[in-house]
């Protein structure tokens, strides 16, 4: 089982709830995940135990931003294309993909993702401004690098594969 296909579990991603996750509204709000979970850890020093409100509300609208949008009414589209790619790469142990999609530069930017969320971690403890946007930065120009990435392999692989073409409408 593939670490994508493991968080895709996490967040409930169903083959039905792809399919809504692929909604364009569902992509580009899902930028707005990591802002607000780091105001809401900010705001620690001005509301105390309260804090937990806004985590909490911001922890849920991470876990259900995927799957609440209804199915998009097409997938011609660069965001709807950048989830479906995911789920395609996510099957990669059971469908295989070409070999220019094996490379190593989905695991490097993955890398620095996770090294833009340390600096994020980092910065919400010390309240650094610089720290959060330069960590949100590489968190985002990295996963939006990967989603790219995933169009091109959704582009490669529909016509390879039925079960893909179908998505496409």
């Amino acid at each position: 089982m593939t670490t994508e296909r493991k968080i895709a579990r996490f967040f409930n991603l169903t083959d039905r709830n792809w399919l809504r996750h692929a909604n364009p509204w569902s992509v580009w709000t899902r930028y707005t995940v990591l802002p607000v979970i780091i105001l809401a850890f900010w705001s620690r020093i001005w509301l105390g135990w309260w804090v937990l409100i806004p985590v909490t509300l911001s922890i849920a609208w991470m876990l259900l931003n995927p799957i609440i949008f209804r199915k998009p009414k097409s997938t011609k589209n660069w965001p709807s294309k950048a989830v479906l790619g995911e789920h395609v790469y996510l099957n990669r142990d059971k469908i295989d993909i070409p070999s220019i999609h094996k490379k190593v530069l989905f695991t490097i930017l993955n890398i620095i993702s996770l090294i833009g969320m340390g600096v994020v971690i980092w910065a919400i403890i010390v309240y650094s401004i610089w720290g959060a946007l330069m960590g949100t930065a590489l968190v985002y120009m990295s996963k939006s690098w990967y989603l790219d990435r995933m169009v091109w392999l959704y582009e490669g692989m529909k016509g390879r594969h039925s079960e893909y073409s179908e998505w496409e409408y």
